[in-house]
């Protein structure tokens, strides 16, 4: 196939729509629904996130993605008990891959909604099991077993959309787009981002274990995806907090500290214990959950718990917050860009970053660097820069 007529563009009154190959055949074939503009820009940019990520670490990989920007990105670790609470996830043992996209959604539940997800490994029956609970519109992944594929073709009445893409496939060298009826030619970003980018540490403490390596290199790679000015909070294996498309650096490290700080608090035992109702569904549960962590005293006092709890929970306070955030440690931060600033490791430090990747470069370096020697990190420069538009 060389071309696949689509409903609309990005929105309905942009027509005609399609994708095609101006040499060759398409690379994917669609198994099941009708995607959409949209949802192949998606399914494309988060394919080439999780090849990337398998190749650098030779984990299992996957993401959730919505608006062309990663929501989470993860590699197919364990999952603890803690993360099976805050992900919602039925009892019994979970394959790699599909722990993987459970902690790629996780990472950010809320803009995970109606989410289009990417598999580097073939999606199992696992993993279509648990797409299966949540609201998305779509999948890609390199195969599919019979079990999952049967599924996923269950879900939204049959019309749920199923991408396979040719792993093997490999973009031509020059890219092209037009806008506004202008073409704009670039060599394809084929940059491989690999433990050899993070030789240059330039801080005083210069210890970074193997964890933490890992932790840049996916927060480099999703940043390779996600619409910049961007930057990324990572630990243990999985984005916490993406901060896309702001037009300052603060911005940027503020919003996906912020996020951080959110998936922190999910864990908080106050929240693990919130006595929901049975029948409550799961975005709903999302939804509730967000409310209470931003102001428990307002959604508890305004009635806004009943009919989703059991019983009024008790009140999170902004010292228990403060306080649990705190005990946050171990994470890692990626910038696309360079730091402007010294604020921007000061803002990193509160949410419990420890290590920092960022190209560098800038005139006030030395001041970002002094920064981190204060606090004891560990920051490489990478040389490189990852803007994405």
């Amino acid at each position: 196939m060389t071309e696949l007529e689509l409903k609309y563009g990005c929105n309905p009154n942009q027509k005609p729509s399609r994708i095609f190959m101006e040499q060759g055949e398409l690379p994917l074939e669609v198994l099941n629904g009708k995607p959409g503009y949209i949802n192949f820009m998606d399914a494309l940019n988060s394919w080439q996130l999780v090849k990337a990520l398998k190749k650098a670490t030779g984990l299992p990989a996957a993401a959730s993605f919505k608006h062309v920007s990663p929501a989470g990105a993860a590699l197919g670790l364990p999952l603890t008990d803690t993360e099976r609470r805050m992900y919602l996830v039925p009892e019994g043992e979970f394959s790699p891959i599909a722990c993987a996209y459970i902690r790629a959604r996780g990472a950010d539940r809320l803009c995970s909604f109606g989410d289009w997800a990417a598999l580097s490994d073939t999606c199992d029956a696992d993993t279509a099991r648990y797409l299966a609970l949540e609201v998305s519109d779509g999948i890609i992944a390199p195969d599919y077993t019979p079990e999952a594929l049967e599924i996923l073709r269950q879900k939204r009445k049959g019309g749920y959309s199923v991408v396979k893409i040719d792993p093997n496939y490999e973009p031509a060298p020059i890219e092209r787009r037009s806008i506004y009826g202008i073409t704009f030619e670039q060599g394809y970003n084929d940059l491989r981002i690999d433990e050899g980018m993070l030789g240059n540490i330039v801080t005083k403490n210069k210890e970074l274990p193997q964890a933490a390596k890992h932790d840049m290199i996916l927060a480099l790679l999703t940043l390779k995806y996600t619409q910049s000015n961007s930057v990324c909070y990572v630990k243990d294996g999985m984005t916490i907090g993406v901060g896309a498309g702001q037009q300052s650096r603060i911005h940027c490290t503020r919003l996906a500290g912020n996020k951080a700080d959110i998936w922190r608090l999910r864990q908080h035992p106050q929240v693990l214990d919130l006595p929901f109702a049975a029948d409550i569904r799961r975005p709903d549960r999302d939804n509730a959950i967000d409310l209470y962590i931003a102001d428990s005293a307002a959604f508890t006092q305004g009635g806004g718990w009943q009919g989703t709890f059991t019983s009024c929970p008790p009140e999170l306070t902004a010292e228990m917050k403060a306080e649990w955030i705190a005990g946050m440690e171990g994470v890692t931060l990626g910038s696309d860009a360079f730091f402007p600033f010294g604020d921007n490791v000061e803002r990193a430090r509160q949410s419990g970053v420890r290590y920092i990747a960022q190209p560098g470069g800038s005139i006030r370096d030395q001041q970002v660097i002094d920064t981190c020697d204060k606090y004891g990190m560990v920051m490489a420069f990478t040389g490189i820069r990852l803007f994405h538009h």
